[in-house]
C-alpha cells in the first residue's frame, strides 16, 4: 500500500513538472506581415478618415499603394484636386513583423498624434475610428 501511495505521489509530482516546462500557446492575432498590415491601415483609413465625412481629411485623397515590388506596401493621401502631387502623408510596412513608418507634411500638424494613434490601432487589428 505505501508503494502505491509513494507511486502516485510520485506521479503527481512528474505531472506538475512536465507541465511546469510547457510553454504557453501563442495568443491568435493578425498577421504581422507587411502587406495584412498595410490591408488593415487601408481600411481603416478609408472607413475612418474618408468615407465618414471627417473634415480632418475632407480636403484630401487615399490613394493606396499595396501592391509594392519594394516591398514596403503603403498608402498616400494626396489633395482632392490633385491626386498626382506630391503625397501629403505616406504610411508604410516593412518586413515580418511589420516596420511601420508614416511621414510627410501631415506628420508636422496638430492631426499627427491622430494619425499615429489611428494607424497604430487599425495595424494591430482593431477596425474602430477614433
Amino acid at each position: 500500500m505505501r508503494l502505491r501511495l509513494a507511486n502516485a505521489a510520485l506521479l503527481t509530482a512528474l505531472v506538475a513538472m512536465l507541465a511546469a516546462c510547457q510553454t504557453p500557446a501563442p495568443t491568435a492575432g493578425p498577421n504581422r506581415g507587411a502587406l495584412p498590415t498595410m490591408e488593415r491601415v487601408a481600411l481603416g483609413a478609408n472607413a475612418c478618415w474618408f468615407k465618414s465625412g471627417d473634415p480632418a481629411f475632407a480636403a484630401y485623397k487615399l490613394a493606396p499603394e499595396l501592391n509594392s515590388f519594394s516591398g514596403r506596401p503603403r498608402i498616400l493621401v494626396v489633395h482632392k484636386g490633385s491626386p498626382e502631387s506630391r503625397p501629403l502623408l505616406v504610411v508604410q510596412a516593412e518586413g515580418s513583423p511589420s516596420r511601420l513608418q508614416a511621414f510627410g507634411p501631415m506628420m508636422q500638424e496638430p492631426v499627427a498624434g491622430r494619425i499615429t494613434t489611428d494607424v497604430n490601432r487599425w495595424s494591430a487589428g482593431n477596425k474602430a475610428c477614433s
